[in-house]
């Protein structure tokens, strides 16, 4: 059974930094490119950050770029989302997610998904 479980959410003031973690289990973590995407009340979910297998290649959103830096450690099966300087326009659930080998910039593209952690920056 696969499972993704997220974690590091909170509150934040605008300008601040939070640090997204995700842990998997039961799936090979090394053959999945693993994402970070996020849904805002009344919004469609948007992809946010996505690493490699082996973690040399790393994907952003432009909303995120230059503030945001995803990590993975397949040792331990984990992937990490860094975010600094956040906004309040940054507030919303992030969901990790998994798919294999190939990177996806969608959504529909990732098979496995956790429940999600919810971000909230004030102003």
């Amino acid at each position: 059974q696969v499972q993704l479980v997220e974690s590091g959410g909170g509150v934040v003031q605008a300008g601040g930094s939070l640090r997204l973690s995700c842990a998997a289990s039961g799936l090979t973590f090394s053959t999945k490119v693993m994402a970070w995407f996020r849904q805002a009340p009344g919004k469609e979910r948007e992809f946010v950050a996505a690493i490699s297998t082996s973690g040399d290649t790393t994907y952003y959103a432009d909303s995120v770029k230059g503030r945001s830096t995803i990590s993975r450690d397949n040792a331990k099966n984990t992937v990490n989302l860094l975010m600094n300087s956040l906004k309040p326009e940054d507030t919303a659930v992030y969901h990790c997610a998994a798919r294999s080998w190939s990177y996806s910039g969608s959504a529909d593209g990732y098979r496995y998904w956790g429940q999600g952690t919810q971000v909230t920056v004030s102003s």
